[in-house]
């Protein structure tokens, strides 16, 4: 017997690519929502903004009624919790996203040991992508189209324009 279940897909998304998109479409398909908890990121220096971020995952899955996008601070973990999710979806591209995702894993199934985390790997065509490469790219004036989506790409140029 199947039931309702929300997982969170938490990240920085500094820019969301067409891997996250894919990581999350396919999360959609397999749960009854899917919570894209975009993280304050307060350690990192972002390109964009909170708010920047929040738009952009916003835009690219509109579509999606089972799609939620909100902002988290402080642990995933207490986020997941506060929401009521069962799972947590992470998207490993490679055995170093592995060995630090499973310690991860590990550490967020001790805090919290009702929320399981589930690995999923990108589409082949998205599996070197990464937001860092992106924004170097990006900032290197190389184009940087084919990695993300149209709305996102016009929000990168514009921001590295400014």
């Amino acid at each position: 017997m199947s039931k309702a279940v929300t997982a969170v897909f938490p990240g920085t998304f500094d820019p969301i690519t067409l891997g996250h998109q894919d990581l999350i479409r396919r999360s959609a398909g397999l749960f009854s929502t899917v919570i894209v908890a975009v993280a304050v990121a307060h350690h990192k220096k972002t390109l964009f903004t909170l708010d920047e971020r929040l738009q952009m995952v916003r835009t690219v899955f509109a579509p999606w009624a089972n799609v939620q996008v909100e902002s988290f601070t402080g642990l995933v973990r207490d986020f997941a919790v506060a929401h009521g999710a069962g799972a947590m979806v992470r998207g490993v591209r490679s055995v170093t996203d592995f060995d630090y995702e499973a310690q991860l894993a590990g550490m967020n199934r001790a805090l919290a040991p009702n929320v399981d985390t589930l690995f999923l790997t990108p589409d082949s065509r998205y599996q070197f992508i990464s937001s860092t490469l992106v924004r170097e790219i990006a900032t290197l004036r190389g184009d940087v189209q084919q990695f993300v989506a149209p709305e996102v790409h016009a929000m990168l140029l514009e921001k590295l324009k400014a």
